[in-house]
């Protein structure tokens, strides 16, 4: 009997079959190409395991598919009418352009870049956003978003397009160097800011990103705050080189609060040209970050304090939410979730991630008001003069620090099933949203299906 594909070969990048096996405590992506033979990749590795993660969803389409399905996954992205989840969060390139040369990047930013996008294409690009999928949340992206001159005018086009949370992703250079460039940022309504912080120690930014510069990134922490935009620090862990490193910066992040609003995990993935096959010792998979938290900040947070996303596909993520407390320790908010047994409608996920995006992700001063239950899920608020729930629910309003995780999938662990529940879509320049593992997808030697072959603004 033959198998329908579910996943692409790195190779040639076709659909192929595929199958997860699991060995122990480890679980793999197996899959054969009948030109290029087998190949397999760790994808999990222990606790919590593969099977207990997984949580079905009801699918919730695109409300405007702009392309149909012909070839089918991945070849028909835009969204296509089969993809099952529509957009959470649109990413805009509006530079290819980028001031570091980093060996890890998504873009392959620093080479050759095409001229920025007009005010004219960038205003089209937010309409096929809202068209496709209503106001959802923008992150602003690159290449370097900030070594454009009229960033503070994208900012407002966006919000004048009625798009209520804007996000800049960013390296922070300019940020941490130029005085004031954060404030003129916040006036033009810029929400939230993903810094790109891999470590606390500059040998780790030397070796992923060329250069020292943590002094750089905590100038640009300092500036954000004091400018009111909400921070979230997003370290790419490298087994080796920064992974030893989680817990430091998960207590820079509670030092921090509440100008840190969150810290986003992104294990290594492997895009660009890979001629060898990475081995599973360059990997690090979701359990083994939420162990390595765990362990790293003496039990600060747990391993099982971890949930499940409701937007993305389960073997996408990881997330949990904390209240700082006065004295720095960390109390986990309850989930409110269910047990996962029943599958729950992927638009609920989809609108419950928007809005804790919006309300989670921005400066307190800006925040929506608290739609969910503030309460401890383990261990007593620490006492004060007033009553501990009303001190807890207060410090709650403020002082609230999510942690995160999420796995890009490269060609050698790509799932289609995973892809197709994607809610991170790119806005490719001839207007299709493509989900973001499908638009930086490249095989071992560097070919794309889509980054670089979307030319163009498509109105149809």
């Amino acid at each position: 009997m033959s198998l329908s594909p579910r996943s692409v070969c790195p190779v040639c990048l076709e659909p192929i079959p595929a199958r997860h096996a699991t060995v122990g405590d480890e679980t793999f992506l197996v899959k054969a190409c009948p030109a290029h033979g087998e190949f397999r990749t760790v994808v999990w590795r222990g606790e919590p395991s593969f099977d207990s993660w997984a949580r079905p969803k009801v699918p919730s389409g695109p409300r405007t598919a702009f392309t149909p399905v012909e070839q089918g996954c991945p070849l028909d992205c835009g969204l296509c009418d089969a993809h099952r989840q529509h957009t959470c969060t649109a990413l805009i390139e509006v530079t290819w352009r980028c001031d570091l040369g980093c060996p890890v990047c998504f873009a392959s930013s620093g080479k050759a870049a095409p001229p920025d996008p007009s005010m004219d294409d960038l205003g089209r690009l937010f309409d096929r956003v809202e068209l496709a999928s209503g106001h959802c949340n923008i992150q602003l992206s690159g290449g370097e978003p900030t070594v454009r001159e009229d960033l503070p005018e994208i900012i407002r086009l966006g919000k004048s397009k009625g798009f209520p949370f804007i996000q800049l992703n960013t390296n922070g250079l300019r940020l941490g160097r130029e005085p004031g460039y954060a404030a003129r940022l916040a006036e033009a309504g810029l929400d939230s800011v993903f810094l790109q912080f891999d470590g606390t120690e500059d040998h780790i930014f030397q070796t992923l990103r060329g250069r020292p510069l943590l002094e750089t990134k905590l100038a640009a922490l300092d500036a954000l705050a004091e400018a009111g935009v909400g921070i979230i620090l997003v370290p790419t862990l490298v087994p080796g080189v920064n992974d030893r490193d989680m817990g430091n910066i998960l207590r820079l992040a509670v030092d921090r609060s509440p100008a840190v609003r969150g810290v986003h995990f992104q294990p290594v993935s492997y895009f660009g040209r890979y001629p060898e096959q990475p081995g599973d010792h360059q990997r690090i998979t979701l359990p083994e970050i939420m162990r390595g938290l765990e362990t790293q900040t003496g039990g600060m947070l747990r391993a099982v304090d971890f949930r499940p996303p409701g937007c993305e596909h389960a073997f996408c993520s990881f997330h949990a939410n904390y209240v700082v407390g006065e004295r720095g320790g960390l109390t986990r908010l309850s989930s409110g979730g269910t047990c996962g047994c029943t599958p729950r409608p992927a638009s609920e996920g989809a609108d419950a991630a928007k809005a804790f995006v919006k309300r989670q992700w921005s400066s307190p001063d800006r925040q929506l008001p608290m739609a969910f239950d503030a309460v401890p899920d383990s261990g007593t608020p620490e006492s004060g003069p007033e009553d501990a729930l009303d001190a807890f629910i207060r410090r709650a309003a403020t002082h609230t620090l999510a942690v995160s995780a999420m796995a890009f999938q490269d060609c050698w662990t790509l799932d289609l099933e995973r892809l197709k529940g994607c809610c991170i879509h790119e806005v490719s320049p001839d207007g299709r949203l493509i989900p973001f593992c499908a638009y930086n997808l490249t095989s071992m030697d560097g070919e794309t299906l889509y980054r670089g072959k979307c030319h163009g603004t498509n109105e149809s």
